[in-house]
């Protein structure tokens, strides 16, 4: 997708103030304002700076493009990578005026900003006693799903500094993990957002949990699957065996004359709730390695055996 450069646009440097980044826009709007210019390409200008002074003067939005700008190389397509806004905490979420206004931006400004609110200030255009709700995404473990959990986030915001300069500001919570959690579904910590204007409370903070990768296990919404590795004769000849569960081990036992991609259903295994999912293992038979030994026993296999995987293929 298109990245355009939004500081050279404006002519102004990367740690530009927002002050600097105001009076550039304005300078810039009225020599290039289609009733006034002359120039040519003055309309096409016009909308390229109006689109750069819409992210560089929300500290929201100029963190987030700067974050990512520096992972764009010349003449290589973008793609924001999808957990950059890990622990970004953010004013508004969902659908806005400024969201749709967003369509006629280049794909790189949409690709940041088009599925989150772009706030910019709308509550402060007249009083309101409550602060402003914020909204943040986070990740958990599977484990903190099954058992509940109490973990330690940072969050980093944007805010401006005395000199006008757009900083980072960090800030650690403890957070507890409700039990059964699932993906996308959110965390309120009660007056945790923007504080209140004069004595009103503060807003909100709302978490959007995300479940981490995990090494063993995939998801999908509460029920969860296992890949799992069993032996010829085990699933052949059917056994009981330990399995892994994000609960704990639990003793499984493998049907006889069991089959490559076989499921067995544990139920109430899944991620836990008021009705929770089950658990899936699909087993995945594995070949021992090969050595003498084993070269005999196939040889002796292909002798006594007539079986032929492919015989319904055959035509």
């Amino acid at each position: 997708m298109d990245f355009k450069d939004y500081y050279a646009i404006m002519g102004v440097s990367r740690d530009a103030t927002q002050d600097e980044i105001k009076r550039s826009y304005r300078k810039l709007a009225r020599k290039y304002h289609p009733d006034v210019s002359d120039d040519p390409q003055a309309e096409e200008r016009f909308k390229e700076v109006g689109e750069a002074y819409e992210v560089l003067k929300d500290p929201e939005k100029r963190v987030a493009y700067d974050q990512l700008g520096s992972q764009w190389q010349s003449g290589q397509d973008f793609r924001p990578p999808p957990d950059w806004d890990q622990g970004f905490e953010h004013r508004g979420a969902g659908h806005s005026q400024a969201e749709a206004e967003a369509e006629q931006f280049s794909d790189f400004f949409e690709s940041l900003f088009g599925a989150r609110g772009h706030g910019g200030g709308r509550n402060h255009r007249q009083f309101h006693a409550r602060g402003e709700d914020h909204h943040a995404r986070v990740s958990v473990d599977l484990e903190d799903s099954y058992s509940g959990a109490q973990r330690t986030i940072t969050l980093r915001a944007p805010e401006l500094s005395e000199d006008g300069h757009v900083v980072l500001r960090e800030r650690t919570l403890n957070v507890r993990i409700p039990k059964g959690i699932r993906s996308g579904q959110k965390i309120r910590l009660a007056g945790q957002g923007a504080p209140g204007l004069g004595d009103g409370k503060s807003g909100d903070l709302y978490l959007q949990v995300e479940l981490n990768p995990h090494g063993l296990y995939r998801v999908d919404e509460r029920d969860v699957y296992l890949d799992l590795p069993v032996t010829p004769w085990e699933a052949a000849l059917g056994a009981t065996i330990k399995s892994p569960t994000p609960s704990g081990p639990v003793d499984l036992r493998i049907p006889a004359n069991s089959n490559q991609g076989s499921k067995l259903r544990l139920k109430g295994k899944g991620i836990p709730g008021k009705e929770p999912g089950d658990m899936f293992v699909v087993l995945k038979v594995t070949l021992p390695p090969s050595n003498e030994n084993s070269r005999a026993l196939y040889e002796q296999m292909q002798e006594q055996m007539a079986f032929n995987p492919r015989a319904n293929m055959e035509t």
